[in-house]
C-alpha cells in the first residue's frame, strides 16, 4: 500500500496515511517504508517559521513494507544504515543527521519506536 507516514507529537507514534485517500489508517509504533520520498512542503514550513506552531507538512511517501519484504529489509547490514531527521527549524529538507546532508529518497527509511528516523540507500542528494 502507498503510504505516507509522519510523527504524531500528541500520540507519539507514527501516524499512516494512505495516499489514494488522504486518510489515517493506522497509528503504529514502527514502520519501514520502501522505495521513499523523504517531502517537505515549503508552504508548510514557512507557516511553522511564522508561527512557531508545528503542522503537518513532512513525511515519508512510499510502500510500506510487507513480511515477505520485512525479510529482506532485516538481512541488510546494519552499518549501512544512516541516521534522519528534520528540523523544521533549521533545515528545508530531511537531513543525514550526523553530516547535516539533505536526503530527497531512499531505497528504505525505518522508522523506530524512539522517534527516530533511518535510511539505508546510497547517499542521493538530488531534490525529487
Amino acid at each position: 500500500m502507498k503510504v505516507e507516514v509522519y510523527r504524531n507529537l500528541h500520540k507519539n507514534c507514527w501516524s499512516v496515511r494512505d495516499t489514494k485517500t488522504g486518510r489515517v489508517v493506522d497509528h503504529v509504533p514502527y514502520i519501514c517504508i520502501k522505495d521513499a520520498k523523504l517531502v517537505v512542503r515549503p508552504a508548510g514550513r514557512a507557516k511553522v517559521l511564522k508561527d512557531q506552531r508545528k503542522n503537518v507538512h513532512a513525511f515519508i511517501r512510499g510502500t510500506a513494507a510487507l513480511v515477505k519484504e520485512l525479510n529482506e529489509f532485516h538481512n541488510l547490514q546494519y552499518q549501512h544504515w544512516t541516521q534522519i531527521s528534520y528540523n523544521p527549524y533549521k533545515h528545508d529538507s530531511f537531513i543525514y543527521t550526523d553530516s547535516e546532508t539533505p536526503i530527497y529518497d531512499s531505497d528504505y527509511v525505518f522508522l523506530d519506536d524512539d522517534g527516530k528516523g533511518w535510511t539505508y540507500a546510497k547517499y542521493n542528494t538530488n531534490k525529487i
